[in-house]
């Protein structure tokens, strides 16, 4: 089959994306988890909390709640319908964290778990930490003069 009888295939046989459901979709979930984390901090706040102190905890309660809903097999129910509304910067990296380290868990704590939990996320932890050096450096010096 060459490339034009492939797109020729691709094209007539896919199934269409459903466009505006899916915006929708990512809109409400997205919407939801970041209205949720709002009133975790008023939440919080209303105990006593410092607002630094409310923002760590609210981000800590997500990639808990990330992570235990990740483990029981809901949280990728809810990204289906979801879609790119749960990969809100926390809830996403968290799920990103623990997929590939439950998946790889039957290899052993060190050699699976161990070794295959960054396999997602390591480029950004990566990435992102040189980002930061580089920015710090640059800032540095812009302070020098």
């Amino acid at each position: 089959m060459n490339k034009d009888n492939f797109k020729y295939y691709a094209t007539h046989h896919a199934d269409k994306s459903p466009i505006l459901k899916d915006a929708i979709c990512a809109f409400i979930f997205g919407g939801g988890i970041c209205f949720f984390a709002e009133l975790l901090l008023t939440l919080y706040m209303k105990f006593g909390f410092s607002e630094e102190t409310s923002r760590l905890t609210v981000t800590l309660t997500l990639i808990f709640l990330t992570c235990l809903l990740t483990g029981i097999g809901v949280f990728d129910r809810i990204a289906k319908i979801g879609g790119a509304g749960t990969f809100v910067p926390i809830t996403g990296f968290a799920n990103a964290m623990v997929s590939p380290a439950i998946d790889y868990t039957a290899e052993g704590y060190v050699t699976g778990l161990g070794s295959k939990m960054f396999i997602i996320a390591g480029p950004v932890i990566v990435y992102g930490t040189v980002s930061s050096i580089i920015y710090g450096i640059i800032y540095w010096f812009l302070l020098l003069l």
